[in-house]
């Protein structure tokens, strides 16, 4: 079950974008797997993908057409990630987007592909001869909740956000969708998300945003530490709103990246909150650190280490566990003596060593909570970082045992 995990009710249209969903049987049948989203024109994306050199087909496609052209349609199918597929997943993927340049009159390199679910599996074509048109009749700015229930692949729940708001005197809205349950780690994660604002970003903002708005979220999210093949974060704008951002450095561009980094860690939580099996929503955060890597390198050991995960599924304040993480995370000339850990503002951990006022009672009292944090602070310098991620349950092994059956 999702962990404190509210589904969106209301998804507010963004001018300038219309979405069509259907049911193309790519590997699931009496169920939304195909999922087209056309933009008007001179709209701007911009987007950041997976560092995994195993990149799927579609990843490789989707670069290049972003690099060649302004998009106008994303194709998004669900059940096969048509990964590790060698060049006929290539051809099919390129194949997919001719299917909608034909049917809309666009040009080929102004669709951008999209993939997500089994790896090693060649596309089903008939599933994209028959789902594009569908997908195509359907389309209407209305169909976002829809479209977050159709991008779904082992998620338990759709995951949303949607918000309207004013700068400056001129209204805006940003409204998005995301991905993701397992197989999930930065750089980036078994994810997928598409936000939508309808005011006008140059290109270069929007790309420079993305990557720094994708780097406070999705890439500080970790379910079990996997690299997905797939990863896509795609933001646009539409311009179709009155306001218009030019200068990365004016009120109106500053307020403007605050509603989107709401939206983008909003998106990202839920991703963590929804995790396989997860029973936890748990944040880690590192400070004293000498850099930033030095801090992620801290907080991810901790975050990916099984027995501290299983720990935190069972309510069991092992500490021991979360200190032996920390000391193999490759941080150099480690001075034990200055390192202090809390659950909450439970101190565990002081000068190194154990605190002489720490009552285990009050340490799994926090570890019984479905949210709580654990704190590190190194005493190596003035940098900090967190990141999100949840325990590992029974469920976990079943979801992920199961998952081709």
């Amino acid at each position: 079950m999702a962990v404190n995990f509210q589904v969106l009710e209301t998804y507010h249209a963004v001018e300038g974008v219309r979405l069509g969903i259907t049911q193309a049987n790519v590997r699931y049948k009496d169920r939304d797997d195909m999922v087209l989203i056309e933009l008007a024109e001179g709209s701007q994306v911009a987007g950041v993908f997976t560092l995994n050199a195993f990149c799927a087909a579609p990843v490789q496609i989707c670069k290049q057409h972003l690099k060649q052209s302004a998009p106008r349609y994303l194709l998004i199918n669900t059940g096969n990630a048509n990964a590790g597929t060698g060049k006929s997943g290539i051809t099919n993927t390129i194949r997919s987007c001719e299917l909608v340049a034909q049917a809309t009159g666009c040009k080929l390199e102004e669709v951008l592909p999209f993939s997500t679910g089994v790896i090693g599996e060649p596309l089903k074509m008939s599933a994209f001869e028959q789902g594009v048109p569908a997908a195509l009749e359907k389309l209407d700015a209305g169909n976002w909740s829809r479209a977050a229930k159709g991008i779904m692949t082992t998620d338990t729940l759709p995951k949303g956000y949607s918000k309207q708001f004013e700068i400056a005197g001129k209204k805006a809205v940003v409204t998005g969708i995301s991905k993701g349950a397992g197989m999930i780690m930065p750089n980036m994660a078994t994810m997928l998300a598409f936000i939508a604002t309808d005011a006008a970003v140059s290109k270069e903002i929007l790309q420079q945003w993305c990557k720094e708005l994708a780097d406070r979220s999705f890439n500080r999210i970790t379910i079990d530490g996997d690299t997905s093949t797939n990863d896509s974060c795609m933001l646009i704008a539409t311009g179709k709103s009155e306001l218009s951002i030019t200068d990365a450095n004016s009120d109106e561009a500053k307020a403007l990246f605050a509603e989107l980094k709401e939206a983008f860690q909003n998106l990202a939580h839920a991703i963590v909150r929804d995790g396989e099996g997860a029973t936890k929503f748990v944040t880690i955060k590192v400070s004293g650190a000498a850099s930033s890597k030095e801090a992620l390198d801290v907080a991810y050991t901790v975050a990916h280490s099984p027995l501290v995960k299983t720990a935190m599924f069972a309510s069991d304040a092992n500490w021991g566990r979360i200190l032996a993480a920390v000391g193999r995370s490759g941080v150099q000339d480690f001075n034990l003596d200055l390192v202090q850990i809390y659950l909450d503002d439970v101190q565990i951990v002081k000068d190194g060593g154990r605190y002489d006022g720490y009552n285990e009672k009050d340490g799994a009292a926090v570890f019984a909570l479905s949210e709580f944090s654990v704190r590190i602070e190194l005493g190596r310098g003035d940098v900090q970082e967190q990141l999100w991620t949840c325990d590992f349950s029974h469920d976990y092994v079943t979801i992920n045992a199961n998952y081709r059956s």
